[in-house]
């Protein structure tokens, strides 16, 4: 049909929202997120935890997919006890954005992980993750900036080939690398910031940081041109 490509981008699912006089269930995301695609030439669309029956439907009837930042992944997903410092579990959104992996990965419809997405990643191809990171969270609720090394050859080193400050908020990373996986960028104390899968399995990304809340747009910019059928 043409047009700009339709980029789903998943959902946070919270208890208790406030907004106006209402306090209710709602369905959340930060707007850096959908203006981001817009500025990158996409149109996006918020995708809810659901049945992850629905998951290949959806994907789909999507041109590209992001797996947002959020909570910890269940330290159960990949076979480990919860120590004290990982966070409370999403049960929702791990079921849901497993499916909407599995599903873009079968699909080959382009995928990017952005942060809580990159770990997720790793998981579902059989990863794990280290459960705390110190350095990588400045302070609470303030998003950091540290420098990230592109892998020369990979992906992320043709949109980014040059060592680039990133905005940060994490305290989990990738321990065990799924197999398959690529490292395709590094901080300077070693932690993997970007990974992907080979050419031939399609374009599928994973970053650490946080491309919305930043003004480089390559990230993003790229996911849309693969959606779009295009290159970088």
């Amino acid at each position: 049909m043409g047009g700009r490509p339709l980029i789903g981008v998943s959902t946070y699912l919270e208890a208790g929202a406030r907004w106006g006089v209402w306090e209710l269930e709602a369905v959340l995301l930060p707007a850096a997120y959908p203006r981001l695609v817009s500025r990158s030439g996409g149109l996006p669309a918020l995708l809810p935890p659901d049945d992850p029956a629905l998951a290949p439907e959806v994907v789909a009837r999507l041109d590209g997919v992001v797996v947002a930042g959020g909570p910890d992944v269940d330290p159960a997903r990949y076979g480990a006890e919860r120590t004290p410092r990982c966070g409370p579990p999403a049960p929702e959104r791990d079921a849901w954005e497993l499916a909407l992996i599995e599903a873009a990965l079968a699909a080959r419809v382009p995928l990017l992980g952005v942060c809580r997405g990159m770990q997720l990643l790793n998981v579902a191809l059989g990863g794990t993750l280290v459960q705390h990171l110190d350095g990588h969270a400045e302070t609470v609720g303030v998003y950091g900036a540290h420098p990230v090394r592109p892998v020369p050859g990979t992906l992320y080193a043709a949109i980014e080939p040059d060592d680039t400050s990133v905005p940060t908020y994490h305290h989990q990373a990738v321990d065990r690398l799924a197999p398959g996986l690529i490292p395709s960028a590094h901080a300077a104390d070693g932690t993997i910031e970007a990974v992907e899968l080979p050419p031939a399995e399609g374009w599928v990304l994973g970053v650490q940081w946080h491309p919305e809340m930043g003004t480089d747009e390559r990230v993003m910019r790229a996911l849309i041109a693969a959606a779009s059928g295009g290159t970088l």
